[in-house]
């Protein structure tokens, strides 16, 4: 672990670096298996979980003797094995796309964890270990009693006198006792929801009742009850008759925060669908449409992937979604489905690469889309290791970078810069629309922040970045 601070920042936007999970070493040897591919905050924001694509889930826990906002290596366990499914020839990964914390009724941590098919409901609670401390063969007071009484006569054993007391009438039969030994912390899978999905899951959202919660992959979203494992009701399927009239997939799907009924899902057409499931078993006829119709002048031939929506969010008091395309946030009111409330633009300086963008397949990054625990800030990433935070409200967009190079850098170059940029390439933290200055042609596609999770109380945030998490707080925070 590394901690230490960027470089002086705008007192508007005081973000700093705090705490660095992951290798330290000059020349990192970085695995597949290694690479960070979800992060969550629990409910209470006291534990954080990451799950990589090797299957395996990480938890860490707040080290309370720290001041401010840092945590501490909890437990570590092995989610998500590989599968081959023998009726599709299809070879189906470890890679963990999504982690979900369950609300916490009692002293163990409950959480959802899925690849692309299967869905684990995990339970993770100290466990304590107790070894024999005494049984009945630990004393030979009967024993060295019995061999006495026959090794001192000389008669036969068959007429030795009777022992006292009794062998077999249990006078000195003592029970085994227990005596702890240490406590770990186990995680056990409590149910396995399979064979569900016959499309990629992307998306696992738990309901505000605390019974249920909802899957989707790219043409379907199903309903489960956390205590039934062995069966699902499909509440939106937008798979057609004919595959070939196939025009937009789901790209992600979230329960309402407060209202058990409702729900979101969005589209690779750009298109947000609030459902309410009081309205008919399926949810085939969704209760509010949420579109920004194209300028016809912007249209081009990379339209309709850039339009295509990575994450959809609600808002922690229900009233606004937001969605992350690859250019833009937006901000939707739940009230006003004609337009968004709030365009933030994120790559604008990247539409001139488009077509570069297209042949090495970024185009087609997810990015997540966050709120922050007051409702005022937003969260997306970029590409440099680069991450915005965007004040609604202030109409500021601070940009930070996740990255150890960065940082030994800005510690080597000191304070020669003054107020030196925490983004790197002219993108200074707290300056509205920074991010521009980016040198264009200098951009590390390779680096990007594609998840991050905003801690529920707090302006503390978590950043994956390649296998390293970060862990960024507000001065304020603590």
């Amino acid at each position: 672990m590394e901690g230490g601070t960027t470089a002086p920042q705008d007192a508007s936007a005081p973000w700093k670096f705090a705490q660095c999970f992951g290798d330290k070493g000059e020349v990192e040897d970085i695995t597949e298996a290694d690479i960070i591919s979800t992060v969550e905050f629990d409910h209470t924001g006291d534990y954080l979980a990451t799950g990589d694509k090797g299957g395996r889930v990480v938890l860490f826990e707040r080290n309370d003797s720290k001041k401010g906002c840092e945590y501490k290596f909890h437990t570590e366990f092995q989610s998500h094995e590989p599968e081959f499914d023998y009726l599709k020839s299809l070879e189906i990964e470890e890679k963990i796309n999504k982690i979900r914390w369950c609300r916490r009724q009692n002293a163990a941590h409950f959480l959802l964890s899925t690849n692309d098919k299967t869905i684990k409901l995990w339970k993770v609670f100290e466990k304590s270990l107790k070894v024999v401390a005494e049984n009945n063969l630990s004393g030979d007071r009967f024993q060295s009693a019995h061999a006495a009484a026959t090794s001192s006569s000389s008669l036969h054993p068959s007429l030795a006198p009777t022992p006292t007391p009794l062998v077999g009438s249990g006078a000195n039969l003592r029970m085994p006792t227990l005596t702890h030994h240490d406590t770990i912390v186990a995680a056990v899978p409590r149910k396995i929801y399979a064979n569900a999905h016959a499309y990629h899951i992307n998306s696992i959202s738990v309901n505000s009742d605390g019974e249920t919660y909802i899957s989707a992959d790219d043409l379907r979203v199903n309903l489960w009850n956390l205590n039934i494992s062995d069966q699902s009701f499909n509440i939106v399927d937008i798979k057609p008759v004919n595959m070939e009239e196939l025009t937009e997939v789901i790209t992600a799907a979230e329960f309402h925060p407060i209202n058990c009924n409702h729900f979101v899902y969005s589209s690779s057409k750009g298109t947000i669908k609030l459902a309410d499931m009081r309205d008919s078993a399926l949810c085939d006829q969704h209760a509010k449409h949420f579109e920004e119709e194209e300028d016809p002048s912007n249209k081009s031939f990379f339209s309709e992937i850039i339009s295509s929506i990575s994450d959809v969010k609600f808002s922690r008091d229900g009233r606004y979604i937001l969605s992350r395309d690859y250019l833009t946030l937006k901000l939707w009111d739940v009230n006003m489905d004609s337009r968004p409330v709030k365009t933030i633009p994120i790559h604008d300086h990247l539409r001139s690469k488009l077509c570069d963008l297209y042949e090495n397949d970024c185009i087609f990054d997810k990015f997540e889309a966050l709120w922050g625990p007051d409702g005022k800030k937003v969260l997306t990433g970029s590409y440099n290791n680069y991450f915005h935070i965007f004040d609604k409200e202030e109409e500021q967009d601070v940009v930070l970078q996740a990255d150890k190079s960065a940082f030994k850098n800005k510690k080597a170059a000191g304070n020669k810069k003054k107020g030196g940029a925490a983004a790197g390439n002219g993108a200074a933290p707290g300056v509205p629309g920074a991010v521009s200055q980016v040198n264009v042609d200098n951009v590390d596609f390779n680096k990007k922040i594609l998840h991050a999770s905003f801690h529920p109380r707090e302006n503390t945030i978590a950043i994956a970045a390649t296998n390293n998490l970060f862990i960024f707080s507000a001065a304020s925070s603590g």
